[in-house]
């Protein structure tokens, strides 16, 4: 079952349709999040929120509606399938206006919300780890805005796919950025490492909660680059997303990452995530 809410209003699947000339549609012209619900408990609703606002300053996007309206839609969503755990797809397009690459003086936003069961991971891929593929990083230099302009990470993805990898992590030049749905975390001598916050990343949620927990659990960390020999020599890497969640990689390019296996230390960060999906609500 899926449930689809446009422009506030709950409507069939089949009927949900916006305009062709709908700036999302042509030009990329939009921003979205995807909020996972665990036992009927929104993960950080508010924090995909917040990015969206913020995103929506970055690409000069007035939303004309009230991001409350937009919350509680979520959650009317997530009610209306009676789903425990369920993906919840948020969408907000500049909206529908003749074709032109300047914005519209007026425009009317186009939100959506679509809301279905979650399909979780396979438990196996905590256990034994995936692999991963590296590709150039081709994207623009704004990548920590959310917008729906996503063929590079599509591209990659399909690459990895065809490579029978889990997952494509972009590097530019020689420097790991992140990956194509996810953040990259590697651990050396008990040291986690990650791509500093700027433009060249998004800034995860998942990742942020990551950080936090590697506090609680008293980790060295960095926020700072490091490069592909630094991932390929890693003792452990991981990647983080909400979908994807914690998880370990033990293969990259075709080379062992580590033992081979998921560590110690990403066990426990997997470990300490798992315990907050069974109590966060907001």
């Amino acid at each position: 079952m899926t449930v689809v809410y446009l422009n506030g209003k709950r409507v069939d699947y089949s009927d949900a349709k916006v305009s062709v000339e709908d700036r999302g549609f042509q030009f990329g012209d939009g921003l979205y999040e995807v909020v996972r619900v665990y036992e009927g408990r929104f993960f950080y609703l508010d924090r995909h929120l917040e990015r969206l606002k913020k995103g929506a300053q970055e690409i000069y996007l007035n939303f004309d509606f009230d991001i409350e309206d937009l919350k509680e839609v979520c959650k009317k969503a997530v009610a209306d399938g009676e789903f425990k755990d369920a993906s919840v797809y948020i969408q907000v397009t500049r909206g529908a206006a003749p074709r032109q690459h300047n914005f519209p003086e007026k425009s009317t936003c186009t939100w959506v919300v679509i809301a279905r069961e979650a399909k979780p991971q396979p438990e196996e891929y905590y256990e034994n780890g995936v692999s991963a593929i590296t590709v150039p990083d081709e994207r623009w230099m704004r990548c920590n805005v959310k917008t729906v302009q996503l063929i590079p990470n599509c591209i990659a993805k399909e690459k990895a796919k065809k490579a029978g990898a889990y997952e494509a992590i972009f590097h530019r030049g020689d420097i790991v950025t992140e990956a194509s749905s996810s953040n990259v975390f590697i651990v050396k001598n008990k040291k986690l490492l990650t791509h500093p916050a700027n433009n060249l990343i998004l800034h995860g949620i998942t990742r942020g909660v990551v950080l936090e927990i590697a506090e609680k659990l008293g980790l060295e960390l960095e926020e700072e680059t490091f490069s592909l020999d630094q991932l390929f020599d890693a003792d452990e890497v991981f990647l983080t997303g909400t979908m994807t969640e914690v998880m370990p990689i033990v293969k990259v390019d075709g080379k062992i990452i580590g033992d081979g296996v998921p560590g110690d230390l990403t066990r426990s960060i997997i470990e300490e995530f798992r315990k907050l999906t069974k109590t966060v609500n907001q």
